[in-house]
């Protein structure tokens, strides 16, 4: 089976257009396509008022090499895929006795997956939702992970799932409600069941704090972004407005300023808490300006971000502004509920381990957006997915 990504064609297109424009992509004729399947469709809005669709299918052919046709094709967007059905874990059926146990399986676990496989440790990954990816899955693209440019989230999840399959990591659905220290052993409590492990890693990830205002969760990735670094290069010479007042709001409006015509910083108080010399940085740009005792209260747009609605707190009066992009900054939020007072953590809840993803309880380790770090990306969190391996192996030796 042949999968093409990154298809794309104008919104209203037909089912004839979109076999043409596959079979362009594998320079054969439509009627030498057996089958397609749509495996994944996507709205890009960002070029208003042109809405096209992308998608991802899977393409059988009528006696043609398939292997063959993906050479000639020489496209980065084309590549042989075999058909896994997805199997429900079994679960309950054989105790988990003593295994290094991954917690999440965003980058961090699969990474830490990928490396305990290699290392013969036989970890076992845990996954509340039971899909893998973790927040990557809302990014359209991603455009900051070495060799694999304009590569969707989804398509990167994917990629990091099947690499961990392949090397035969077991992945269970299951929510890990509390963990038990009891030297060495760890106990942990799921809605599935107890399970036993000498390592834990955790790796649940942060989720960003949300405004919780109209429009936020109607325009997510249509315009309503919580990572500029991620996204900010898709509103080049365009207007868009950073929510929040601490380091990073002021960090994203530096970074947007750099691509964006206009950016507009918007605070609820008269005075910021980011470090003065970001302050001072953001406020020498010519296109950043600060909008002062202001809250954003509605996102609206049809099918992308076209204003905002302000609410001047000191004035009592309410303001539209027309933008294209909305970045919020009010904060993350760590997973780390299930084990409060057990391991150290920080006044926001990240877990307090350094670049060997040691915390301050000896067999438990923690990856990825979920501990103390200066930087938040898919990369750092596949590196500390190994680093944490790395440690679990010394450690090992003396558990």
């Amino acid at each position: 089976m042949i999968r093409i990504s990154q298809l794309k064609l104008p919104a209203g297109h037909s089912k004839t257009e979109l076999y043409h424009k596959a079979a362009k992509a594998l320079h054969i004729k439509s009627e030498q396509i057996a089958s397609l399947q749509i495996r994944r469709q996507s709205i890009d809005a960002r070029k208003k008022p042109d809405i096209f669709l992308i998608y991802v299918v899977d393409i059988t052919l009528n006696g043609i090499s398939e292997q063959n046709c993906v050479s000639r094709s020489k496209n980065k967007d084309v590549s042989i895929v075999t058909e896994r059905p997805y199997q429900f874990p079994k679960l309950g059926t054989k105790a988990l006795r003593r295994r290094p146990v991954i917690i999440g399986s965003g980058p961090a676990g699969m990474a830490a997956a990928i490396y305990a496989q290699r290392a013969g440790l036989k970890a076992a990954v845990l996954e509340k939702t039971g899909i893998s990816g973790g927040q990557v899955l809302t990014t359209y693209e991603v455009d900051n992970y070495p060799g694999l440019p304009e590569i969707s989230g989804f398509d990167l999840s994917e990629k990091f799932k099947e690499h961990a399959l392949h090397l035969g990591t077991e992945i269970q659905t299951a929510e890990v409600k509390k963990v038990i220290d009891q030297g060495t052993t760890k106990v942990l409590n799921t809605d599935q069941g107890c399970l036993e492990a000498r390592t834990v890693l955790i790796a649940t990830g942060a989720h960003h704090a949300k405004l919780h205002i109209p429009g936020e969760e109607e325009l997510a990735g249509m315009g309503v972004s919580y990572c500029a670094t991620c996204d900010g290069a898709f509103f080049r010479n365009r207007t868009a407005v950073v929510v929040g007042g601490g380091d990073v709001a002021v960090e994203d409006a530096i970074f947007l300023a750099r691509f964006c015509k206009k950016v507009y910083l918007v605070h609820r108080r008269d005075s910021l808490r980011a470090a003065k010399l970001l302050q001072e940085h953001m406020l020498s740009l010519s296109n950043v300006e600060v909008i002062w005792n202001a809250e954003v209260k509605k996102i609206a747009g049809e099918e992308q971000v076209e204003q905002v609605t302000l609410f001047y707190n000191k004035e009592n009066r309410e303001e539209v502004l027309p933008v294209d992009g909305v970045f919020i900054a009010v904060g993350t939020i760590p997973d780390t509920a299930f084990v409060k007072g057990l391991v150290g953590q920080d006044e926001k809840g990240y877990l307090i381990a350094g670049e060997d993803c040691r915390t301050s309880v000896k067999g438990i380790y923690a990856a990825g957006d979920v501990r103390t770090k200066a930087l938040r990306q898919i990369l750092t969190a596949a590196a500390d997915g190994a680093n944490a391996v790395t440690s679990v192996q010394e450690d090992l030796l003396t558990l």
